[in-house]
């Protein structure tokens, strides 16, 4: 999973070069008897609570109000969905020997994997960006800060990746070389043109994700400095408070966003270039396993954030769980009165 970012420079050209693929892709099999279940585990759990969080957003008719935060975190709910319904193909990647459901799901899975991952990363970003103009210019509005601009940003960001993952899917199509094995690895299937668009498309993904995390750690340090300037200031205990769960809500989002996206891409960049190294490429292969085990993670954690960052979300889910409350207690009363009268 998630070698469209991470491709091996070399391609299946003859059979001397498909028996050294073959050599290193005789991994260890015991490895995805914890995969396999913990990927089970998440699965459920994340389509558990991001079907409850998209019911949420789009079914109340109170959270359907436009807001800028709303905006982002409405897609970003839908990509951790998608994200999720990889899942059970990954699961069945590790158990299936079929040389058809290995390319479709290199080809297509792969694509979904890439592009809901970048998705989660730039949303993301993009709710951290608002979170801190409004902590550093709380009175004064910009562009960025409108709905029709959060509308316009997914847009492009929804158009820019998806015209990235269909030119990859149309080149691995009309490229793809004849299948004379099953390989563990996806970049064994890779023509020479699809492994140099790879190459690229890893190398800016790797620094749009280096700019992405440095942004988000600078927005915390200017959040954790306005705390720091309103108390020098002996500002208004309400406002010194406002700004410290401002500053908390920055925490949560970037300590999600590094424990999840982090370890990830610090595993794929040795790994583009170590795929020749047999030795090496085994272990950063399991490593990378890991990492996209913590990536999935994600997908179970942003509930949370949607729970911390959107006091509308909030209210909903408490006035949800109150009528539940109240209605199993008159479903109770109603046993009792039944009861009584019976006797």
């Amino acid at each position: 999973m998630g070698d469209l970012v991470g491709a091996d420079l070399t391609s299946v050209t003859n059979q001397t070069a498909d028996d050294d693929i073959i050599q290193c892709d005789l991994e260890d099999k015991t490895a995805y008897l914890f995969f396999m279940p913990v990927y089970t585990v998440v699965f459920v759990v994340g389509v558990v609570l991001n079907s409850l969080t998209l019911k949420v957003y789009f079914c109340s008719a109170k959270l359907q109000v436009s807001r800028i935060m709303m905006v982002y975190m409405k897609n970003l709910a839908a990509s951790d969905f998608v994200l999720c319904l990889c899942l059970p193909f990954n699961i069945a990647n590790y158990v299936s020997s079929s040389a058809n459901f290995r390319q479709v799901y290199c080809i297509f899975v792969d694509s979904t994997f890439y592009l809901n991952t970048y998705a989660s990363i730039l949303f993301m970003g993009y709710i951290a960006a608002n979170r801190y103009l409004k902590i550093i210019h709380p009175l004064r509005t910009h562009y960025l800060q409108t709905v029709q601009a959060a509308h316009i940003i997914s847009t492009v960001t929804w158009v820019f990746l998806l015209a990235v993952v269909t030119s990859y899917i149309i080149l691995w199509l009309l490229t793809k070389p004849e299948l004379t094995f099953v390989p563990d690895r996806c970049h064994a299937l890779y023509s020479s043109q699809v492994t140099v668009f790879n190459k690229i498309i890893g190398i800016f993904s790797l620094i749009s994700f280096l700019f992405i995390l440095i942004c988000m750690i600078f927005f915390y340090y200017s959040a954790s400095r306005s705390v720091l300037q309103a108390q020098q200031r002996q500002l208004a205990a309400s406002s010194c408070k406002k700004l410290r769960r401002s500053r908390r809500k920055m925490l949560v989002l970037v300590s999600v966003f590094c424990f999840c996206f982090v370890p990830y891409h610090l595993v794929t960049l040795p790994y583009i270039f170590l795929q020749r190294q047999c030795s090496l490429s085994q272990v950063f292969y399991y490593l990378k396993d890991l990492t996209v085990l913590l990536l999935f993670l994600n997908i179970c954690l942003d509930p949370f954030i949607y729970f911390i960052f959107s006091k509308a979300f909030r209210d909903h889910l408490r006035k949800k769980a109150r009528k539940h409350s109240e209605g199993e207690q008159e479903t109770t009363k109603s046993e009792r009165s039944f009861s009584t009268s019976v006797m």
